[in-house]
């Protein structure tokens, strides 16, 4: 299709700011992008969407379009809704690199132009299977005639003779096609495989699809991608399309189709996370909760409106378990770990045998700086004799070595050489007042899993010492004097000098007590970090090589 005739269309919202003379070109694709680089995505041709959140300075927008324009796009279109309008600068820079430029006003989607765009370059290269992506796109829109991803693969399975999975980060089926005399099943242990080779294959930078032969067959591996940001956070959360195809023998207008069939399918998932906002809140408003110490009572009314969400139909309250997840990169803080802890803690809690994106929508996450608290929802479940002898039901909890039963290895390679996985996972409570001490419980049951080697890892409440399990109750008089005894010094030092004794302490204890991790962390040079760890020691007459000693100020710190 060509450029000048999106302006035909006034249900896309698009004006033109500039270059007119170069309306003639042809839209081969669209991509969405708020990445201040997002040359590793394109591959020419495409009509570049993007919300403007890379634009810090004016001086941004040159170097923008000199990206787009190198890489042979053939128009940029800029929503108003960041702005409020395109700025000139920008519209400057597009003139100056002969770089058609559009404008789209804020009551338009970028979806519903992505859909737009997308049927009209299937139809005009594939022919024939434009009719295909045309019924995906019918029976995708909310409402009853919707189907969501299990129609597109049937379709592709009907009219391409194509058998299809969606699958989840860590390989778990989301959706699958049907084809005459087979089911949709994927097994678990190859949705891993095919999960773990596309996140590597991400991770290096290799443009897709990925082709895996496996057991005689060769899946091509397509990746389904969301707004343009950080690979590394994105790449953990993306959906995958696996097709049991070599895509190396295809055509061009095959290759267009899948990666139109992907887009398409990326706006159903942006739509179902759209639906975990509310689980997220729920989350957020009881870990606040717990955290700041409010009172019992205060957090079951909060628990009792979330039960009914994360468990519909649940007649009695359920038990509670709290898993909490961390996610580190190498080399600083650049990629927020909490989001991205979030993301795949919503995902390992789920289980792989399970089928559909539904199981996902029974778990309540949140997150705070770089970690991700699960609030996970346990019905009881009765066993014989129970009511008769007037036990509690017991409960299936969850096993810390059975969450990461079949997502390890994916997620290992996703993570490649500069990301760590680590997740705690507290015993059940069935009351309010249990949750502090199944929160403390999970953080320590991770700190557990921390020390151990491997890129994903994870502990139980059940590795944990008593003292671990009791810090909770311990009195409030007893904790005061405690922790003043030991962190007093420190903190009437670090008030009088800025010395940051405190944090120096709790970094240095959570690397535990390595020197150059605690360094790299705090970005401060060994002998900085020594001279402060020296401070440390000399204001409270403790040796922090001792392990009674780091034993006590850990104990401190965890009850101030």
């Amino acid at each position: 299709m060509r450029l000048r005739a999106l302006l035909d269309t006034g249900t896309l919202g698009l004006r033109l700011l500039g270059g007119e003379e170069e309306l003639d070109r042809t839209v081969r694709g669209v991509m969405t992008t708020d990445l201040r680089d997002p040359s590793r995505y394109l591959s020419g041709g495409e009509l570049v969407l993007t919300g403007l959140a890379w634009r810090r300075d004016p001086e941004d927008s040159e170097r923008f379009v000199r990206i787009l324009a190198s890489a042979g796009v053939a128009g940029l279109a800029a929503g108003e809704a960041e702005l409020g309008s395109v700025p000139d600068d920008l519209v400057a820079a597009c003139a100056r690199h002969r770089l058609p430029v559009f404008s789209v006003v804020e009551a338009v989607s970028f979806a519903s132009i992505t859909e737009y765009v997308v049927r009209q370059v299937s139809g005009e290269r594939a022919g024939d299977l434009a009719a295909v992506v045309d019924r995906h796109r019918r029976l995708m829109t909310s409402g009853p005639a919707g189907g969501g991803p299990e129609v597109v693969l049937d379709l592709l399975g009907s009219d391409l003779d194509l058998r299809a999975w969606v699958l989840s980060p860590t390989g778990r089926q989301i959706a699958g096609s049907t084809l005459a005399g087979s089911g949709p099943e994927l097994p678990a242990e190859v949705g891993a495989r095919l999960a773990g080779e596309h996140l590597a294959a991400s991770r290096t930078g290799r443009r897709g699809p990925h082709r895996l032969p496996l057991g005689g067959t060769t899946y091509s591996l397509f990746p389904i991608r969301g707004t343009g940001r950080d690979l590394r956070e994105t790449v953990l959360s993306d959906w995958l399309l696996a097709v049991e195809a070599d895509a190396g023998d295809w055509a061009a207008e095959r290759l267009d189709l899948l990666h139109g069939v992907t887009q398409l399918i990326a706006v159903e998932r942006d739509r179902r996370d759209a639906a975990r906002t509310v689980r997220r809140r729920l989350a957020q408003e009881v870990l606040e909760l717990v955290q700041t110490g409010a009172a019992p009572a205060e957090i079951a009314a909060r628990l009792r409106v979330a039960a009914p969400v994360l468990l519909p139909g649940l007649g009695t309250a359920p038990h509670w378990q709290v898993v909490v997840a961390r996610v580190e990169w190498a080399g600083g803080d650049e990629v927020p770990g909490g989001p991205v802890a979030q993301t795949l803690l919503e995902e390992v809690l789920v289980d792989p045998g399970t089928f559909g994106p539904d199981p996902s929508d029974r778990i309540a996450v949140a997150h705070t700086g770089d970690e991700a608290v699960a609030l996970v929802p346990l019905p009881a479940v009765p066993e014989d004799g129970d009511a008769r002898n007037g036990r509690e039901p017991s409960t299936a909890g969850l096993q810390a070595d059975a969450l990461l039963s079949v997502v390890q290895e994916p997620l290992t390679r996703g993570l490649a050489d500069d990301g760590r996985l680590t997740i705690g996972v507290s015993a059940s409570v069935h009351s309010a007042e249990g949750l502090r001490g199944a929160l403390e419980e999970a953080r320590h049951a991770r700190r557990v899993a921390a020390a151990r080697p491997g890129r994903v890892c994870a502990a139980g409440h059940e590795e944990l010492a008593s003292h671990v399990l009791l810090l909770p109750f311990v009195p409030d008089d007893v904790r005061r004097a405690f922790t003043a005894r030991l962190l007093d010094p420190l903190r009437d030092y670090d008030r009088r000098h800025r010395a940051e004794l405190i944090p120096t302490l709790e970094a240095f204890l959570d690397c535990d007590g390595s020197w150059t991790r605690c360094a790299t962390r705090l970005h401060l040079h060994v002998n900085t970090l020594r001279y402060r760890v020296g401070r440390i020691e000399q204001l409270t007459g403790r040796d922090l090589a001792r392990l009674e000693d780091k034993l006590d100020f850990f104990l401190a710190l965890r009850m101030s």
